[in-house]
Formats: structure tokens, C-alpha cells, sequence
């Protein structure tokens, strides 16, 4: 937090007020939460952006999707149209925001993918379809409580977790830390791949000083794949220029500096939309380090804005490689996951 944060306090504090009555009215039934008609899981954060979502929602699909007849449904967030959307092989992240589509891209043979900013309306769309899903996983939904998930899931990273964080304008909450009491499980994300009991214990009590006290508490780090050329015919180069438009990049920033040569970072806003200029900087910046040989390493979610907006030829011009993400647990954690999972969901599916 900067040390002139503090000159934002009694914006957080407004802020804290309307988002506290607005739960409280939740909480007295004044707003109304709907059971979803489908088994649901709920992932979502306290904070804006940051905290692996994407990336936690695909495990789960990994997870499950043998087992069940999977669908994601997301608010779209930054996309160019409103409504009830199904994704299919002609849509475009305009239509669907970019999350979805690269969820589209790497799941859409085996779940469904939809999108609507009105998410009891689509749960009902959804239900309705013949080829109905058993499962629906609601991304980023932890505050749009019109819907009531059957299994809560609410993350925060082992770098700013929301118990050290601060309303928003003085920090990153977009609502209160004792919204962890809503939470069924609470998985803190991007820990370090050792991480002793010790440490374990001292997040887990600061988490239940917020959360109910037989709260789980979870912890799981991330891990990188090998980078995926976006065109076959380039060849890739430890020499890196990387590109990120992510809400909090610097675990990213952190694993290229320490596995490959890093040349430079170009950083754009999360979901940020790719337009001729951002190009014309790439191209730039490729040229500059030329005598390096440099690539263009980039996310998987960025990867897939890049690829539809580019301008024809940029890509063979260009070596841009998309470095693949997963999430990792314990056996034990993983275990525990899986049960709360079929005793909140699936069980109300055998009901």
C-alpha cells in the first residue's frame, strides 16, 4: 500500500458502507439469492483481479469433466456485446471476453462455455437446454449473490492476501474481509512450491480470523509449461521480451527473470484490448533487441487477443510464443477439494 494511501480512507470507508448494506440486505432477504438449478460451484476473490482464477477454474474442469457433463459461465467481463451467449467455433473474445474464449479454445470439445452479465437468467437458459449440464462453474460470481453456489470457493494469493489488503480505494478489496465467512473453502494461490506447517498454520489463522473457524483452508502454487509457438514455423529463444496485460503479473515477471534471459517487459492493463499501436510497439521492441534474437513470451489469455487482433503477417513476422499456466496442490489438499466438491455438488445432483 503507498504511504499516501491513507489520504483515501474516507473513500474506502464510503465504500465499505454501501457494499456492507448491500450484503446486510442480502442477508436479511431484502435481495434474494436463487438456488441454482443446476449443481454449481462458485470461484471468485475479495479482491479485483490477480488471484488465479482463470487458471483454478480450468483445474477444476480438468478435474471434473470426466465425470460430468461440464459448463462455465462467466459475466464476459470486457467483451463488445450484452446477454446470453453459447461459445462456438466462429465466436470471438470481443463477443465473449477474453477468459472465456481461452477457456472455449482449450475445453470446448468436451464442456460447454457461456456468457451472461444476468446470471440467474442463464443458469435458467442453461437448465433448459436438452444436452443440460450436471455441473455449471461459476467464474468470478463470489459477489453477485443473486445466485446461490452450492460449493463456495474464494481465492487469495500467498503475496497480498486479503486479510493484509484494504478497500478499495486504498487498496485492492472490492468488499470487506468478513466476506470470508461466505466462502465453503478458501484456497490461497501462487505459494512458493515449499511451503512448511508452520507457515501453513500462521496464513491458515489469519484467514480464520476472518473466515468461519471450521473453514478449509487450502493452498496451491502454479506452475509453467513449456512455450507454445503461435505460429509453427517459429523457433524459440531464451531471449525474452514479455508481454502481459494481467492484473498483478510480477509471479510471471518473477520465474522468466529467474528461467530465461529477460530483455524487457511490456505491461498493459488486465483484459486489455490489442489494437494497432500496441503492434507497432511490439515490432519496435523486437527490432531494437534484434541482434539478440529475441521472442515474444506472453500469456495464454493474452495469447489468444494477440492471435485474433493482430494485423495479417504479424505473426510469421513476429516468433510470439504463449507460455501455458497450472495450478498444483498437495495429494491431501486435492483430496479434500474433490470431497467438498462431491458432497456440496454432486450430491444435489443424486437428490
Amino acid at each position: 500500500m503507498s504511504r499516501y494511501a491513507f489520504l483515501l480512507y474516507p473513500f474506502a470507508l464510503l465504500y465499505h458502507l454501501v457494499t456492507w448494506i448491500r450484503n446486510w440486505f442480502f442477508e436479511l432477504d431484502w435481495l434474494k439469492s436463487v438456488p441454482s438449478p443446476i449443481p454449481s460451484i462458485v470461484v471468485g476473490n475479495l479482491s479485483v483481479g490477480g488471484t488465479g482464477k482463470t487458471p483454478m477454474v480450468e483445474f477444476l474442469i480438468r478435474m471434473l469433466c470426466k465425470e460430468k457433463r461440464i459448463a462455465v459461465l462467466s459475466r464476459g467481463y470486457g467483451r463488445k456485446t450484452k446477454g446470453f451467449l453459447e461459445a462456438n467455433p466462429q465466436i470471438s473474445p470481443d463477443e465473449i471476453g477474453d477468459e472465456p474464449f481461452q477457456i472455449y479454445q482449450k475445453f470446448g470439445q468436451d464442456i460447454s462455455v457461456y456468457v451472461g452479465e444476468n446470471r440467474v437468467a442463464a443458469l435458467q437458459e442453461i437448465a433448459a437446454k436438452t444436452d443440460f449440464a450436471e455441473l455449471v462453474i461459476l467464474d468470478d460470481a463470489f459477489q453477485h449473490r443473486y445466485v446461490k453456489g452450492d460449493l463456495n470457493i474464494l481465492l487469495t494469493t500467498y503475496q497480498k492476501p486479503f486479510f493484509s489488503d484494504y478497500l478499495l480505494p486504498m487498496g485492492r478489496l472490492r468488499e470487506g474481509r468478513a466476506g470470508a465467512k461466505r466462502a465453503d473453502v478458501i484456497i490461497v494461490t501462487k505459494c512458493p512450491d515449499v511451503l512448511d506447517r508452520v507457515e501453513k498454520d500462521s496464513v491458515t489463522n489469519e484467514v480464520r480470523a476472518y473466515s468461519h473457524a471450521n473453514t478449509p483452508v487450502l493452498f496451491s502454487s502454479i506452475s509453467y509449461g513449456i512455450p507454445i509457438p503461435l505460429e509453427e514455423i517459429n523457433t524459440f529463444s531464451r531471449k525474452i521480451i514479455l508481454l502481459t496485460g494481467l492484473a498483478n503479473d510480477q509471479s510471471l515477471v518473477n520465474y522468466v527473470a529467474e528461467n530465461y534471459e529477460l530483455l524487457e517487459v511490456l505491461r498493459y492493463a488486465d483484459h486489455h484490448d490489442y489494437v494497432e499501436a500496441d503492434f507497432e510497439r511490439i515490432r519496435a521492441k523486437v527490432k531494437q533487441h534484434g541482434a539478440q534474437n529475441p521472442v515474444v513470451l506472453t500469456t495464454e489469455k493474452d495469447a489468444v487477443k494477440v492471435k485474433s487482433y493482430a494485423p495479417k503477417g504479424f505473426l510469421k513476422e513476429i516468433p510470439i510464443f504463449a507460455l501455458p499456466i497450472e495450478v498444483n496442490f498437495s495429494t491431501d489438499d486435492e483430496l479434500t477439494l474433490a470431497q467438498l466438491i462431491q458432497h456440496k455438488a454432486f450430491k444435489k445432483a443424486d437428490i
